[in-house]
């Protein structure tokens, strides 16, 4: 098929969703590239939003699906599985938690630990109805997972939307503390704010909010669905804070692909389900957590965390030498293979467009960010390709 005849079938049959997108259609992939459907090769430092964490055609994850397809696909949680039995030890015994249920999106799994968190208390007999998020925080596009979102432009279709959530700036500990209450059920946070421009939270900030939620009896989440498995050059972000959640989420680069959620808590959290409270048909099948294991295995045991790690760095020296030489550059930001380049005027859009023309992708956010969140499997030659372009685009533009 051609791109257009692709495109005539999705504006005549697909809800639009996504209105005008941008004009390529992917075939194939093999490590950072991508090949799109009339052969030409771009590479990929958009990975699928964070997602395509060991890049395209992986040897070991497309082996082990393809083997794991002629097995079983998929049973029921009605029985045993021993996938996901495996993985849920793989992510309890390198985090901070003890218990795992997995879904089938981020969305899926953040709803999972709202549910969780309000559940908790309910059963405890002293109910608690409120949670606090932060402002342009995103968690998901379901009913619950929109309203904990803190951005006006997701919510207002839906109003009204579900009670209560409370959202705070971040970074300002007197609001945080002003906003906490007894009635207060979770703070939930990204500790890395992705949708709206890569924007990290202070490390004085994630303390307050421990502490905070220590005070009052509340569960701190941490919505980790794009900064987990490796994203940040650690497991999780919140190692890089030197804090631990009681409830934490995963998906995105979690199955390195294919779809998968986690909702992970410590046992004290995790009494808030008991059979029958939750549930789902398709998350934790035998092949979602068959990729997960190799996911998590190849970053732990293979080198992958570390490479994910040390790239980060160079990445991001690389392209604070660029801040330096260009005053375009208001600021990069970010951690590991998660970083942000913000730009003084809005002119994200055309530089991301130029990095497209000369077949690189990124993500642009708005007006003014570039958005980079490559495969984890990422070489110095990429990233000094990638640089290149960068330096071309901002002489040019």
């Amino acid at each position: 098929m051609t791109l257009e005849e692709v495109k005539e079938l999705d504006q005549k049959y697909y809800m639009n969703t996504f209105g005008s997108r941008t004009e390529l259609c992917f075939e194939s992939g093999n490590g950072i590239k991508l090949k799109n459907i009339d052969g030409e090769e771009y590479s990929d430092f958009f990975a699928g939003i964070a997602v395509n964490c060991l890049g395209y055609n992986h040897k070991r994850l497309t082996e082990e699906l393809c083997e794991q397809v002629k097995n079983l696909m998929h049973t029921s949680s009605v029985y045993y599985v021993k996938n996901q039995a495996l993985l849920a030890k793989e992510l309890a015994d390198n985090s901070c938690a003890d218990r795992v249920f997995f879904a089938n999106t981020g969305a899926e799994a953040n709803e999972g630990a709202i549910k969780l968190a309000k559940n908790y208390f309910y059963k405890s007999g002293n109910p608690r109805t409120e949670f606090i998020t932060l402002k342009n925080s995103f968690h998901g596009r379901t009913l619950a997972t929109v309203a904990a979102t803190g951005q006006e432009k997701y919510q207002k279709p839906y109003a009204p939307l579900i009670e209560k959530f409370t959202h705070v700036d971040a970074n300002d500990i007197e609001q945080l503390k002003n906003a906490m209450n007894d009635n207060v059920a979770a703070v939930m946070v990204e500790l890395i704010q992705g949708e709206s421009g890569v924007r990290p939270l202070t490390p004085e900030y994630v303390n307050a909010v421990r502490e905070l939620c220590d005070k009052y009896g509340a569960f701190m989440i941490v919505d980790e669905v794009q900064t987990g498995i490796g994203r940040t050059g650690r497991l999780f972000a919140y190692e890089n804070y030197g804090v631990e959640p009681d409830i934490f989420t995963l998906a995105k680069g979690l199955g390195g692909g294919v779809v998968i959620g986690a909702l992970c808590a410590k046992e004290e959290a995790a009494k808030g389900f008991t059979p029958g409270d939750h549930g789902t048909t398709f998350g934790g099948n035998p092949l979602s957590t068959r990729a997960g294991l190799v996911v998590i295995d190849e970053l732990v045991n293979n080198g992958v965390l570390e490479n994910a790690e040390n790239m980060g760095k160079y990445f991001k020296n690389q392209l604070d030498e660029l801040a330096e030489k260009y005053s375009e550059i208001a600021e990069v930001r970010g951690m590991g293979l998660m970083l942000g380049v913000e730009f003084k005027d809005e002119i994200a859009g055309k530089i991301g467009a130029y990095m497209r023309e000369n077949k690189y992708l990124v993500g642009v956010v708005g007006a003014k960010v570039l958005r980079i969140v490559p495969p984890l499997i990422l070489t110095k030659e990429d990233i000094d390709g990638f640089i290149n372009v960068l330096n071309r685009a901002l002489n040019e533009i």
